[in-house]
């Protein structure tokens, strides 16, 4: 992801990939080029990943806010405050910049982190197996 912001810790304990606005949207050639590495990893679940990846993509917001597409700690160092840290820099610059900021919260406990930092659920994703997934929405901070 070429135009995404990276950043993690010195521990390399956790990490967070951001899409600037106007980035998160694939275009129909990212798709295709995207389409053999997402075979390779999901192989005999390829059909039902398709589909999880459309719903996600129908619910994207229109508006082209900072979209926050991972987020992840390393399980010894969760509760530690690495996530809300690693959140901080890109949530500072799109409240400088009057952003708002987009993500799919994967589980409740991921969900109250996000509300903590201002995001607000706007709906819920329920995938072709598995857990519901929550688009959320946050708005800039002073705005």
């Amino acid at each position: 992801m070429p135009a995404g912001h990276v950043s993690t810790t010195d521990e390399v304990a956790g990490g967070a990939l951001w899409l600037p606005p106007g980035e998160a949207h694939s275009s129909t050639a990212d798709t295709i080029r995207m389409l053999p590495e997402l075979f390779r990893v999901t192989r005999r679940s390829f059909v039902r990943a398709m589909r999880g990846l459309s719903l996600m993509e129908a619910s994207h917001p229109h508006e082209d806010p900072w979209y926050l597409w991972f987020v992840g700690v390393a399980p010894e160092w969760r509760g530690a405050g690495l996530g809300s840290a690693l959140m901080r820099p890109i949530l500072d610059r799109a409240d400088a910049e009057g952003m708002p900021a987009y993500l799919e919260a994967t589980s409740p406990l991921n969900r109250r982190l996000y509300e903590r930092h201002g995001f607000e659920v706007t709906g819920e994703i329920q995938l072709p197996k598995g857990p519901p997934m929550w688009p959320m929405w946050r708005e800039p901070a002073g705005g």
